[in-house]
């Protein structure tokens, strides 16, 4: 779990869908609310703030994106036009008979949780408004404030709100001593729970943050607040605002993601399974920026500021993709431990890294990395200073990397592997790292080159994989046939059999899945593919009353290294239907 440091970003293995490129209108999926009836559309009446709340006329963004908007005062007639927060994307399932409940079951992981995007949260939406509310004043004269942040304190100061004073009360009992501190347990409790209208907690106790573990009667509060304060209604007349803002990211977050993917030649957003989340979030105090990592979801949240924080949320992603592959190769890396003594003496080094290794060299090579995309070396010697003690290595490493051709996912061992702790000894013996660290400016922004495009195999699988995820089948099918025509390579052979199962799971073709699950396992696959293949041969072996084949095929799940957790928890889960009488 990390705090203060984004659903992952490529559904599959595209680098294209993730933040809405189907068009302008797709920046953002709509977020709850009960569905009311068929939105209307039209333009702003006279007299509104195109910026803040505004009349309630609900209406979609059009494409193209109609700049402007906020929140409105009163629903016309009986709300027609509010959007559904439940409605993925991809509706996976509407209706499931009988019959088909086994199928369903086994073929469960081919549809993944809608994956992470650039957003609103109405949990972060409820929480700021409360707060504000009840007594947060962080930066409230700053000319960055976001106008919805006074606009819906006045429109909840009209209202009769009985849960305030109990929310007042709550609040004044956690305070923290900076406003930043207490900023950050709000985000916390927002993005662990599950949202209106209940604001319970999404996760077990012990799974629960730190700084939100004694919160739990927030939730009642939240619950009571949110009916009697009217959110929902205060959410959708905001709606226009939010998208307004929302649009400054799109273009920026979208190229710093595909130019960060280009480098590390990336064919999925890292582990699959993991989700990144960028939300924005109008009401809290300007100029700030808030990761977290809590279990497979990485998520960080941005607050009005002068210019887009676009560097911020690229060197966010970048944790999400590197901070995986130090905890897949941590037993190297514990082997380089004794560097960290040098970062011992770096002052201007934060006390996070000289307490976790990993994030030391996490943390190295992501500044080796940024100053490459953004061309300026000096940005390593300023990181080397301040005590990121490896970037000098990561300086050297690099540029042999960028001639080859391996992906960042699979070069990263060997890199790590040959940090040579007598030369990085030598090298940093007598260093005088600085006392303060760089001050950087509040917004860092540089061009971001486009990635060479996919080609070959690569791309077909690519393209097979969207395909697959709009289920065009047929389409499908015959490009994950062509990506075995188009390379001998076994692993690449792998996923595309990998996806023909998936396939013949859908047509209900048991026997053809389990034949293609075990091709894709015969031929070389990745840790995913592999242990992906074995959950779903596993299950298959459950349907077919083959028990001691299940448990075979679970217990190897276990033992692939570099399997997601999604996958071990199918195959515990698995397990233990096994022992089922």
């Amino acid at each position: 779990m990390v705090s203060n440091a984004t659903q992952g970003f490529l559904p599959s293995r595209t680098a294209l869908v993730q933040l809405g490129l189907r068009g302008a209108g797709a920046v953002r999926r709509k977020s709850p609310a009960r569905s009311r009836g068929p939105n209307k559309t039209g333009p702003s009446g006279p007299g509104l703030h195109r910026h803040g709340l505004q009349e309630y006329r609900p209406r979609r963004l059009a494409a193209g994106g109609e700049p402007g908007g906020g929140i409105r005062s009163q629903p016309e007639g009986t709300g027609a036009g509010a959007v559904n927060w439940d409605i993925p994307r991809r509706k996976l399932l509407s209706r499931i008979t009988l019959p088909f409940l086994l199928l369903a079951a086994i073929a469960a992981p081919a549809f993944p949780a809608e994956t992470g995007q650039l957003d609103a949260s109405p949990s972060l939406f409820t929480v700021m408004a409360a707060i504000n509310a009840a007594g947060y004043k962080a930066d409230l004269t700053s000319p960055n404030n976001h106008p919805i942040r006074e606009q819906i304190q006045q429109e909840i100061a009209k209202r009769e709100v009985p849960s305030l004073p109990a929310l007042k009360d709550f609040f004044e009992r956690h305070r923290k001593r900076t406003d930043g501190q207490e900023l950050s347990q709000y985000i916390s409790f927002a993005l662990s729970c599950t949202g209106p209208p209940s604001f319970e907690f999404a996760m077990r106790d012990v799974e629960i943050p730190p700084d939100v573990a004694g919160m739990h009667e927030l939730s009642k509060l939240l619950a009571a607040f949110y009916k009697e304060a009217g959110i929902d209604n205060l959410w959708q007349r905001s709606q226009p605002a939010i998208e307004q803002y929302i649009a400054r990211y799109h273009l920026p977050v979208t190229d710093a993601v595909l130019q960060v993917n280009g480098y590390m030649r990336q064919m999925t957003s890292g582990f699959k399974n993991r989700r990144f989340q960028v939300f924005v979030e109008l009401q809290a105090a300007p100029n700030q920026i808030q990761t977290r990592s809590y279990s497979d979801n990485y998520t960080i949240v941005v607050t009005p500021s002068p210019e887009p924080r676009i560097f911020d949320i690229r060197h966010a992603y970048l944790h999400y993709l590197l901070d995986p592959l130090a905890t897949r190769n941590r037993e190297i890396l514990e082997r380089k431990k004794s560097l960290v003594d040098h970062a011992m003496r770096a002052q201007a080094l934060g006390d996070a890294y000289k307490e976790d290794f990993l994030l030391l060299v996490t943390e190295s090579l992501i500044k080796v990395v940024e100053s490459r995309l953004d061309h300026k070396p000096a940005m390593i010697q300023q990181a080397f200073a301040e005590g990121y003690i490896l970037a000098p290595y990561f300086s050297e490493a690099l540029p042999v990397y960028e001639k080859q051709e391996t992906s960042m996912f699979l070069y990263y061992k060997d890199m790590v592997q040959a940090i040579d702790l007598v030369r990085e000894d030598n090298r940093l013996t007598g260093v005088e790292f600085s006392k303060n660290s760089a001050e950087r400016p509040l917004v860092k922004t540089a061009p971001a080159p486009a990635p060479p495009p996919l080609t070959g195999a690569a791309k077909t699988l690519q393209e097979a994989e969207q395909t697959y995820s709009s289920r065009e089948l047929d389409k499908s099918k015959a490009l994950f046939l062509k990506v075995l025509e188009q390379t001998e390579k076994k692993s690449v052979h792998a996923s595309a059999y990998y996806g023909l199962a998936r396939i013949a799971l859908i047509e209900k073709d048991l026997d053809s899945a389990e034949r293609l699950f075990q091709k894709s396992l015969e031929s070389e696959p990745e840790a995913f593919d592999k242990a992906w293949d074995l959950v779903y041969l596993g299950r298959l072996a459950i349907a077919a009353g083959d028990r001691d084949r299940a448990v075979k095929c679970f217990e190897s799940v276990l033992q692939v290294e570099g399997a997601t957790d999604k996958a071990r928890q199918e195959a515990k889960q698995g397990l233990e239907l096994t022992k089922k009488p």
